[in-house]
């Protein structure tokens, strides 16, 4: 009788001792931060598309060829012969008509599109980059872009600032369930770059004159920390 008695006692106390930290290790909360760093850009990227009609592939492919090779010239004139300028895309697409209520299209040309792009990092060239190219031959402006040469730290210290968000939202939340955060079980990170930037118009100026704004870099970060005693 009295080894059975033991025997209960200790399977009794052995599982209160396991029940216990099982309860403890399963609770956990969920907090999620996020924070805003802006800072002035140091790079533009402007993209010009040179776009051209033909009723012929050949006819739109040289009279696409002609001006790009233009606005190329012009700008590495503008900007010196190391300028920072690529072709990031291009097509050529056929034109058609279409009868009306159905029927077999017809054939009527062809569209050619070649986008190329300029990095600089003379912020004060951007409005004469962008005239340049319209006057040497792009009719599209497709794109307007200001960055950073290096945005690391600035994604550094915003990931920073989100995660003591995150990490006071859940003290805040352990406390008020009576207890206390403990270790991180999981960190999860998020990360957006957007830039402002507006084209003003001003009455008489030679210059297309631009506003720069600045680039946002927005960290969202969620956690998953221990709930402890």
């Amino acid at each position: 009788m009295g080894f059975c008695s033991s025997l209960v006692f200790f399977l009794c106390c052995g599982l209160g001792l396991w029940a216990q930290p099982l309860t403890l290790r399963n609770s956990f909360v969920r907090a999620f931060g996020q924070s805003t760093v802006s800072v002035k850009p140091d790079l533009a990227r402007v993209e010009f598309s040179v776009v051209t009609q033909a009723s012929s592939a050949q006819d739109a492919s040289s009279q696409n060829a002609m001006r790009t090779s233009n606005v190329l010239s012009q700008l590495q004139t503008l900007l010196g012969t190391n300028a920072d300028i690529q072709t990031v895309a291009y097509s050529m697409s056929p034109n058609y008509t279409y009868p009306p209520g159905g029927g077999t299209p017809t054939l009527i040309g062809y569209t050619v599109s070649n986008t190329v792009r300029v990095t600089t990092t003379d912020l004060s060239m951007t409005g004469k980059i962008i005239d340049t190219g319209i006057q040497a031959g792009a009719n599209q402006v497709s794109g307007l872009q200001f960055g950073l040469k290096d945005d690391q730290p600035v994604r550094a210290q915003a990931l920073r600032l989100a995660t003591a968000q995150a990490k006071a939202h859940a003290d805040a939340m352990a406390a008020g369930a009576g207890m206390h955060s403990g270790g991180f079980r999981s960190i999860e990170e998020g990360i957006a770059v957007q830039s402002t930037n507006f084209p003003t118009a001003g009455a008489g100026a030679t210059t297309t004159p631009i506003v720069t704004g600045l680039v946002d870099i927005q960290a969202s970060v969620t956690i998953e920390v221990d709930l402890v005693p």
